[in-house]
């Protein structure tokens, strides 16, 4: 899709995962970039060979001052600052409130004041909790199970409000298990998959909570990239909308050890523990009504997206060894 005329994009929690991959495909389309972060979950590592190609800007986006230089002159906020954790949450649910609620309030005042035209966020598929239903459909009742997830819901709201409050347009992704290279395997909070490779790769066994039966609509990172651009450039106002962005699929955790095994040539088999508190059996989405407003369509479907992050930890491995 063409660039309309002028875009300044802010990117918050750009050394994170997400917000990492969304910089370096702004920076790459050549356009003026603003990065934010205050390095509670991203790391600097993420964004050290990117100096001098965009602003960047050390802060908590619940100072006011912070967000208000942030937003001067921004045109599109692409929100993916948060602590995205739920075991971290049940530890700390005051931070993560903060970090998902307080911040976007603090965020959506300076851009409303800044008249960017539009703000499209993170939210997160732990709205849904432990309803039965699959596919998850946005018209679902919210079910939220942990204060992460509560925290992430507050956020979708505020940005509703916002929306139909004061004419900022927003609107809100519920990521589906997102995955792929750059993506921190080494945090006591690590995402399955890449904690799972690089255990593996090191001839050790990954543990699961439970059974393995959970499973997850795994969702590489190219689809959450191509899904953030579609929304800040659509042409309609999308009004605060809430949407999934997923595949669509479903896969459970001793199908990811398998497929893991295959791509790694291992044969390690799981251990496993208790199920853990605040987490969900299965989670799969109903991606038709992003489909039908944004055209929307994953680029990189699971297997693909399983190899490609293999090759980039083997590939990671290498390097560090040379």
């Amino acid at each position: 899709m063409s660039a309309i005329a002028r875009e300044r994009f802010l990117v918050t929690g750009c050394a994170g995962f997400i917000g990492g991959h969304l910089l370096r495909r702004l920076i790459g389309e050549g356009l003026e970039v603003v990065g934010v972060d205050n390095f509670a979950t991203g790391l600097r590592e993420n964004i050290e060979d990117l100096s001098g190609k965009f602003d960047f800007i050390e802060g908590d986006l619940c100072d006011p001052e912070i967000a208000a230089k942030a937003c001067r002159g921004v045109t599109h906020i692409l929100h993916q600052a948060a602590i995205p954790s739920v075991p971290r949450s049940l530890k700390d649910p005051l931070a993560s409130l903060h970090a998902s609620a307080t911040a976007t309030v603090t965020l959506l005042e300076a851009a409303r004041k800044e008249g960017v035209r539009r703000l499209v966020q993170a939210g997160s598929s732990s709205a849904y909790g432990d309803s039965k239903t699959l596919p998850k459909v946005e018209t679902m009742t919210p079910r939220p199970m942990s204060p992460y997830a509560v925290s992430k819901l507050a956020q979708e709201q505020f940005a509703f409000a916002y929306a139909k409050c004061f004419g900022i347009d927003t609107a809100t992704f519920r990521y589906f298990n997102v995955f792929g290279p750059r993506q921190n395997p080494n945090s006591a909070y690590a995402a399955v998959i890449p904690k799972f490779i690089t255990l593996m790769m090191a001839g050790k066994q990954p543990t699961i909570d439970g059974d393995g039966l959970q499973s997850r609509d795994f969702t590489y990172i190219d689809n959450v990239v191509e899904a953030n651009l579609l929304a800040a450039r659509h042409p309609e106002p999308l009004q605060g909308e809430t949407f999934n962005v997923a595949c669509g699929q479903r896969t459970t955790l001793l199908e990811l050890m398998d497929l893991l095994n295959e791509f790694l040539g291992t044969d390690i088999k799981s251990l496993h523990t208790e199920s853990r508190a605040g987490d969900v059996k299965h989670s799969q989405a109903c991606i038709e009504k992003i489909s039908a407003t944004l055209g929307y369509k994953p680029v990189v479907l699971f297997r693909e997206g399983v190899r490609r992050t293999v090759e980039y930890f083997k590939n990671r491995a290498v390097n560090a060894i040379g």
